[in-house]
C-alpha cells in the first residue's frame, strides 16, 4: 500500500513545480503584450478572492503546513509579501527546499496522527489520513486551480496540460 509520503510530498512538489512553470508563462506573456508582470501577480478572478500572489502563498502554505502537521515537524514561516515573479519564485523554491528534507520515514505513523485545524475559527480534528484526503489536498488544488484560472482569465495561453505538468 502506498505511504502517506507518496500521496503528499511528491504531489505537493509537482503542483508547486507546475506553479513555477506558470511564472515563466507570466514573464513571456507580459513581454509579448507589453504589460507589467505585476499586473498579473495582483490579478483576481473576482473581487472577493485573493489575487494570484495569494493563491501562490496559500498553495505554498498548504504544502508546508500539511507536511509539518502530519510529520510533527516545524514548517518554515514566510511573510506574505510577494509582489513580483521573482518573489513568488523564491517562495516556491523555499517551499520545495523544505519538502525535500522530508523522507518516507519522517511520515511514518502520520496516517493516524491527530491533526487539529481551525479554518474560519471552527475547530476540526482529523486523523492524518482524513486530513490529507479530505482537507489538505483539496485545499491545495483549489489554490493551484484558482491560480490557473486567474491566468487563463487574463489571456495567458495555458491549458489542461500546463495544469497537469510533466509526466516524466
Amino acid at each position: 500500500m502506498p505511504s502517506m509520503y507518496s500521496f503528499s510530498v511528491p504531489v505537493f512538489q509537482r503542483g508547486l513545480q507546475n506553479l513555477s512553470a506558470y511564472l515563466d508563462k507570466i514573464e513571456a506573456h507580459a513581454a509579448e503584450k507589453g504589460v507589467a508582470a505585476e499586473e498579473l501577480i495582483s490579478a483576481r478572478l473576482i473581487d472577493d478572492m485573493l489575487p494570484l500572489s495569494g493563491q501562490y502563498q496559500r498553495a505554498s502554505d498548504t504544502a508546508k503546513l500539511t507536511i509539518s502537521r502530519l510529520a510533527g515537524i516545524d514548517a518554515p514561516r514566510f511573510e506574505d509579501t510577494e509582489t513580483t515573479v521573482a518573489d513568488l519564485r523564491e517562495r516556491l523554491r523555499k517551499t520545495q527546499d523544505f519538502l525535500a528534507t522530508v523522507t518516507p520515514a519522517t511520515m511514518e505513523g502520520s496516517d493516524v496522527r491527530e491533526v487539529t485545524i481551525s479554518p474560519g475559527g471552527n475547530k476540526i480534528v482529523f486523523k492524518g489520513e482524513d486530513y490529507l484526503a479530505k482537507f489538505a489536498l483539496p485545499n491545495f488544488f483549489f489554490h493551484v486551480t484558482t491560480a490557473h484560472d486567474i491566468l487563463r482569465s487574463r489571456g495567458l495561453s495555458i491549458g489542461k496540460m500546463n495544469y497537469l505538468g510533466s509526466f516524466a
